[in-house]
């Protein structure tokens, strides 16, 4: 089977990209966080009071373009900041979800940190949830992502 390259971004400068220009100080931003790789600001359209949006600095648009190094730094730090979240809120959790080109609302891969309380009311994008209508539809399901997996390795 032939392997799959990510498909790369659309956009090839930084002028295009609002968040590369939130990084380079051209947009106004809310910054909590901001180190040699990766910057966190408040995102100005919260889900909830609080919700934070942590990017790479350097611009890539989908999670399969970026390098593992990268991805480490970047979940170390949705950590770092989900924690801090908790403290400074007096949160009881956070979810920290990505949109990768489904819903991605802006074209450069970012990580949305938002402070839960239990009761809080978000519903999120998790629902409506499903069930398998029989064990032998999720085997199946199984089979094809373990195949798409031993193609990529």
């Amino acid at each position: 089977m032939e392997e799959k390259k990510p498909r790369q971004s659309s956009l090839k400068t930084s002028k295009e990209c609002l968040f590369c220009q939130i990084i380079s100080g051209k947009a106004e931003s809310y910054p909590v966080f901001d180190d040699k790789d990766t910057f966190a600001f408040l995102d100005t359209s919260p889900v909830l009071f609080g919700h934070i949006l942590l990017i790479p600095k350097k611009h890539y648009r989908y999670i399969a373009e970026i390098p593992d190094k990268t991805v480490g730094l970047l979940f170390c730090n949705a950590k770092l900041l989900a924690r801090a979240l908790e403290d400074a809120l007096d949160a009881d959790g956070t979810l920290i979800a990505i949109n990768d080109k489904v819903s991605q609302s802006k074209p450069h891969l970012h990580i949305h940190v938002i402070p839960r309380k239990f009761g809080d009311g978000f519903r999120g994008t998790f629902w409506p949830r499903y069930r398998y209508h029989s064990k032998e539809k999720i085997i199946k399901m199984q089979e094809k992502i373990k195949e798409a997996l031993k193609s990529i390795k």
